[in-house]
C-alpha cells in the first residue's frame, strides 16, 4: 500500500462501516467517506482538475477537508494545503506559485469569507469548489456535487508527487516542500505504529489540516490504522474539553500551548478525560514540567515526544515505554526509515532517508542548500545525540546569540523559566547590546492564577540562580501571548 487512493480503498474494505469521520452531526462510515471521495473527485474532474495538476485547500479543518484533500489524491492531482490564517494575498501568491488548477475554499467561517475576499481585491482566481455557504455568485459548492456519478480511480505511482506544503516562514518566504505518495504514508505509519494507534482509537485532530502534523500525522495516520477522526475547526479550549467528554476521544496530539490550555481549565471545570490515553507534542520546545503536568492533569497514559519538519515530517519520535525522564529531555529516536547525525562543526541536526522531501517546488537553488550531494537534510536545528541515540533539540542555529564571545542558546535559558510555577509561557530572544554585542530579552506571559504578581525581578532572580551570569537576560517584557505559527513555533522574528 503505497499510494493515497490504494490505501483509502483499503480502509474501506477493512474497516467499512466503523465511523471514519465525525464532525458535528456529520458522521461517515468508511464506506460512506470512500464514496463521497470518489463524487467529490468527480466535482474536481468537472472543474478541469487531472492527474498531476495542483489543487489547493483554503479551509479550516471540517469533514469536507478530509474528504476534499483525499479526493485530490484519487486523481493523481496534487494536494496544496492553503494556512487558514493568510491573508488574500498571500493566498493568491501560493496559488499563482503553484499554478493551482482548481481552489478548494470554505465559505463564511468565523466572520471571513474568503473567496469574496479574493475576488474583492482583484486576484485571479482558478476555478472554484466552496465548502459551504457563500457570498460569491456562480459558484460550485461542494453540496451541489450530491448528483454526481462517483469518479474512477486514476492510476497513481508512488512516486508522484502527492503533496506540496509549504514551509511555516519562521525566518523568511515560505517554500513548497515536496512529497511523494509512499513518503507521506510512510511518515503516518512510522507515526502510527509508534502510538500504538489501532481502529478502536477515536483521534481529535486539532493541529490544522494544512500542517503536515494535522494531514499526515492526522488524517493520513487514521486512514493507514481505521482511526476515527474527529476534526476540530478551531482551538477551543471548552470545546475540546467537550468534544473529548462526548466522543471519548483517545488519541490528542498537538503544540504544548494547547495541553497547558486544557491543564488551566480543566482545573477550574472539571471534565470527564478518562479516556485520553495518548498524547504527543514536540512542536515547539517542550518543557520538562509539562510532560508530569500533562500525565498528572489530564490523565494521559502515555505522553510521547517527537521531532520533525515539513521536509521530513516526522524524524525522531520517543517509544511508548520509554520513562519520564526520556521523554522529558529528548524527542526520541529516528523513525521511518531515517538516519540521523550531528555536523561536528556547528551542532546542526542532519537527517538522510527515503522520507527526505524530493525538494522545494520550482526551487532548485534551496533545493541544493538544504540537500547537500550525500543526501543529508540539513534542518537548520542545533542538537545532541545521547549514548543511546536518542536525540534532543536543543535550538535553532539561527535563534543563537553571542553574549560578551559566548555563545548562548534561547532554549536552555527558556528550560529554565518553564521551572516557575508563576510562568504560563515564554520565549527569549538576542537584542543588540552597545558593550557585549547581544543579550538576552525574555518575552514572558504570566499565569492568570496565581498570586502574587510576577515581577522582572523575580523572572530574573530564578535565572540568575540556575544560570551562569552571561546567560541570563538583561530585560523583561510581559506580554498576554507569545506570536506563533500554526504548528506552535513562537515567530521569534517578530519578537526582535
Amino acid at each position: 500500500m503505497t499510494t493515497i487512493p490504494a490505501a483509502l480503498a483499503e480502509a474501506a474494505d477493512r474497516f467499512g462501516e466503523r465511523e471514519a469521520v465525525v464532525d458535528g452531526p456529520v458522521r461517515l462510515t468508511w464506506t460512506e467517506l470512500h464514496e463521497r471521495v470518489r463524487v467529490v473527485a468527480t466535482g474536481l474532474r468537472g472543474l478541469g482538475a487531472e492527474r498531476g495538476d495542483r489543487v489547493a485547500i483554503w479551509a479550516p479543518n471540517t469533514h469536507h477537508w478530509v474528504a476534499a484533500a483525499l479526493a485530490v489524491t484519487y486523481l493523481g492531482a496534487v494536494l496544496v494545503p492553503v494556512n487558514t490564517r493568510y491573508t488574500a494575498a498571500e493566498t493568491a501568491a501560493i496559488l499563482t506559485r503553484t499554478g493551482a488548477r482548481v481552489l478548494v475554499v470554505a465559505g463564511e467561517f468565523l466572520g471571513r469569507d474568503r473567496l469574496a475576499e479574493l475576488r474583492a481585491a482583484g486576484h485571479d482566481v482558478p476555478a472554484t469548489l466552496v465548502l459551504g455557504p457563500t457570498a460569491a455568485p456562480h459558484t460550485a459548492t461542494i453540496d451541489d456535487l450530491d448528483q454526481h456519478v462517483p469518479a474512477a480511480p486514476v492510476a497513481v505511482d508512488p512516486d508522484d508527487v502527492a503533496d506540496i506544503l509549504f514551509t511555516s516562514g519562521t525566518t523568511g518566504v515560505s517554500k513548497g516542500a515536496m512529497s511523494a505518495h509512499r513518503q507521506a504514508l510512510g511518515v503516518a505509519r512510522a507515526w502510527a505504529e509508534l502510538g500504538e494507534v489501532t481502529a478502536g482509537d477515536r483521534y481529535l485532530v486539532v493541529n490544522p489540516f494544512f500542517h503536515s502534523f494535522g494531514y499526515k500525522a492526522g488524517i493520513l495516520v487514521c486512514l493507514l490504522t481505521g482511526a476515527t477522526i474527529v476534526p476540530q475547526a478551531a482551538f477551543d479550549v471548552d470545546e475540546t474539553l467537550r468534544l473529548v467528554a462526548a466522543e471519548k476521544i483517545t488519541v490528542l496530539p498537538g503544540a504544548p500551548t494547547i495541553y497547558q490550555a486544557m491543564i488551566f481549565r480543566a482545573a477550574v471545570t472539571p471534565v470527564d478525560l478518562s479516556s485520553l490515553r495518548l498524547a504527543v507534542t514536540g512542536a515547539a520546545l517542550v518543557p520538562a514540567v509539562l510532560v508530569d503536568r500533562i500525565q498528572e492533569a489530564l490523565g494521559f497514559d502515555t505522553v510521547l515526544t517527537a521531532y520533525g519538519l515539513t521536509e521530513a515530517v516526522v524524524a525522531t519520535m520517543c517509544r511508548p515505554g520509554d520513562d519520564a525522564a526520556t521523554v522529558a529531555a529528548t524527542c526520541g529516536l529516528p523513525t521511518a526509515g531515517f538516519e540521523l547525525r550531528i555536523a561536528p562543526d556547528t551542532g546542526e541536526v542532519l537527517l538522510r532517508g527515503p522520507n527526505v522531501m524530493l525538494g522545494y517546488l520550482d526551487d532548485p537553488a534551496a533545493t541544493a542548500d538544504a540537500i547537500d550531494r550525500d543526501g543529508w537534510l540539513h534542518t537548520g536545528d542545533v542538537g545532541r545525540v545521547d549514548e543511546r541515540g536518542y536525540l534532543t533539540i536543543t535550538d535553532r542555529l539561527k535563534d543563537m546569540y553571542i553574549c560578551g564571545g559566548f555563545n548562548v542558546y534561547p532554549a536552555e535559558v527558556e528550560q529554565v523559566l518553564a521551572r516557575m510555577i508563576r510562568i504560563a509561557d515564554s520565549a527569549v530572544v538576542g537584542v543588540p547590546d552597545g558593550r557585549l554585542g547581544e543579550v538576552g530579552k525574555a518575552f514572558v506571559v504570566r499565569r492568570p492564577d496565581v498570586i502574587p504578581l510576577l515581577t522582572a525581578e523575580d523572572v530574573l532572580e530564578h535565572c540568575r540562580a540556575g544560570l551562569a551570569n552571561y546567560k541570563v537576560p538583561r530585560a523583561v517584557e510581559f506580554v498576554d501571548e507569545l506570536p506563533r505559527n500554526p504548528s506552535g513555533k513562537v515567530l521569534k522574528r517578530l519578537l526582535r
